[in-house]
């Protein structure tokens, strides 16, 4: 007979995806109203967790945030991963190219990983860090990874986002997003319309292999001081180019298919 897959970890490790969905630091109540776990299983998971330095504790605001211990295993997870690698060079050139910042991103469990990021100038800051988690339904990464993966995956992928309204601009349900993923599919990139932070804009485009199967995306974001939506249209070739060029310098490296 086999054993339930989840068990005590599992459990532990979905308390994880629960806080890593909200994108931001959250109450012990709001993790609650939407968790499946009773409240003292809930509380004692958190505190685990929290003990282990998986999650970390704000005493002041009340409110807890993924934990360094856990972003630090993730940034070695993805590094060793190698695509940061094979895609560097041409994330340089980019960013000199266009002055501005570069994300590069993939995509595990429905969520955004950031896996390198180069800042052209300091005269903005994104949210966006190395071995950082973020949703895939308010990012230009993670859109555009969202619409270009196979019907089934991305079905799995939009049951797994939280749909918060982290801005006016935020997609809040997938009835919502739905047509927008039709549009990048066709028009090849994606833009994040200020619609995970407020006064930051980007264009996204999917790294695929030369046989189609997307592994990650890259963005040029900026903020709305520096360039309008229209303006950053001018990024279309070159990013469209370096995202071909990491494609085909991938194909023959084995990264894993974004779940």
């Amino acid at each position: 007979m086999n054993k339930p897959a989840d068990g005590t970890v599992g459990k532990a490790l979905s308390v994880l995806d629960e806080v890593a969905q909200f994108g931001r630091p959250v109450r012990f109540g709001e993790l609650l109203a939407q968790s499946t776990h009773p409240k003292a299983s809930l509380y004692r998971f958190v505190q685990t967790l929290t003990n282990q330095g998986m999650l970390s504790h704000n005493p002041e605001t009340g409110t807890y945030t993924l934990g360094l211990r856990l972003v630090k295993l993730a940034h070695s997870a993805w590094k060793q991963a190698s695509l940061s690698t094979v895609a560097r060079p041409y994330i340089e050139a980019l960013s000199l190219q266009v002055n501005e910042t570069i994300h590069l991103a993939q995509m595990d469990a429905g969520q955004v990983v950031f896996v390198d990021k180069l800042r052209a100038n300091d005269r903005f800051e994104t949210m966006a860090q190395t071995g950082m988690v973020a949703p895939a339904f308010c990012t230009g990464v993670g859109k555009v990874i969202l619409a270009n993966m196979t019907p089934e995956r991305r079905d799995r992928a939009l049951q797994q986002q939280a749909f918060l309204p982290y801005t006016p601009n935020t997609h809040i349900s997938i009835a919502s997003l739905l047509p927008e993923l039709e549009v990048i599919c066709t028009d090849g990139v994606a833009f994040d319309r200020e619609e995970h932070e407020t006064g930051i804009i980007s264009i996204a485009a999917p790294l695929k292999t030369n046989g189609g199967r997307i592994i990650g995306a890259i963005s040029i974001a900026t903020s709305t001081t520096r360039h309008t939506l229209d303006s950053i249209q001018a990024f279309r070739a070159d990013l469209l180019a370096t995202a071909n060029s990491i494609g085909e310098e991938a194909t023959n490296w084995q990264f894993p298919s974004v779940t």
